[in-house]
């Protein structure tokens, strides 16, 4: 089969397509025919050796995948050849085959096309498990989210309006944030002309935010922790902006406030069943018309390496997808 394939640590930019035997089947797999993955802003960090987990070499990188199931391992009988199925894996998804653990495998329908699944379960299980599980978002509360229009972004805009906030979009640009409205955002700041921590405590009449949900980190981090309301959330999904902020703990002393930090791969195994009613509630949420996948850049599977330069970059809105079928 055709693969991205990582024998060293080296820039994203350096990734290359090889030929390379099928991955084997494992205890409880689900052996998969990939017709898309997702990009993640982490796939640039795991061939860099940046990432939380370093695989061993040789590895593909790609932690998410929509293809049709070819073959089952003993034992496993929620999902079996021919299904249509979403898939998150630990890492090997720039591949034309990859082999998932079966509680990684989601049945999708035939409503939803595989690049819109490829792009799902990451970004809508971060987004749903932070805000609803993490976060204890409530409706009535506002919910500030930044990177709004990005692939984790634009999915927390979706799922905190399904919960009932009010939702603050940030973003860099008005045709970003014209995006994160067509989502569901009630309100847009623009932080490169507009102050994110004035903005946010003017349309709240002062009050704060109850909920901040920040895949940025750095300078945006420091201006949400002082633009929140009195025992409100900060949930710390990633460092997109490049730097990894220190928080002063006076601050959260005065204020009442919670940090809280979330990796959402780490509750597959942790809390697996958590992370299954998490998806229930987002694929109902899609049947309902509640969710709206945007994908709005593909790319063959040879130009993995331009996929992840535009993440980094900051050009796609929404999801970038590599479509392999």
């Amino acid at each position: 089969m055709k693969a991205v394939v990582v024998h060293e640590f080296m820039s994203p930019e350096a990734l290359t397509v090889s030929d390379v035997p099928p991955p084997p089947m494992v205890e409880g797999g689900v052996r998969i025919e990939v017709h898309a993955a997702g990009v993640n802003f982490s796939d640039g960090l795991i061939v860099q050796g940046r990432y939380q987990e370093k695989p061993a070499f040789p590895f593909s990188p790609g932690f998410e995948v929509a293809g049709i199931v070819t073959e089952v391992a003993p034992g496993v009988s929620h999902v079996r050849p021919g299904d249509r199925v979403m898939a998150v894996l630990d890492h090997g998804g720039y591949a034309e085959e990859a082999v998932a653990r079966a509680a990684d495998v989601i049945r999708i329908s035939d409503r939803m096309d595989f690049a819109a699944a490829a792009g799902f379960p990451i970004a809508y299980g971060t987004s749903h498990f932070a805000l609803a599980d993490r976060a204890r978002l409530r409706a009535g509360e506002v919910l500030v989210v930044h990177g709004a229009a990005g692939g984790v972004g634009l999915t927390a805009v979706e799922c905190g309006k399904a919960l009932g906030a009010t939702v603050i979009a940030t973003a860099g640009g008005a045709d970003k944030l014209a995006v994160a409205a067509e989502h569901g955002a009630d309100h847009g700041i623009d932080y490169k002309t507009e102050s994110i921590k004035d903005r946010v405590r003017e349309l709240t009449g002062g009050r704060g935010a109850d909920v901040v949900y920040d895949p940025v980190g750095g300078d945006v981090f420091d201006q949400s922790l002082r633009c929140t309301a009195p025992d409100g959330r900060l949930i710390v999904i990633g460092f997109a902006g490049g730097t990894v902020q220190q928080i002063p703990a006076n601050l959260l002393l005065v204020k009442n406030v919670d940090v809280i930090g979330f990796y959402w791969g780490a509750y597959r195994r942790l809390a697996p069943q958590r992370v299954q009613d998490s998806f229930a509630e987002c694929l109902r949420w899609y049947d309902q018309g509640l969710l709206k996948p945007r994908v709005s850049r593909t790319f063959p599977l040879q130009e993995a390496a331009a996929a992840i330069a535009a993440l980094k970059d900051r050009s796609v809105i929404g999801k970038a997808v590599i479509t392999l079928r």
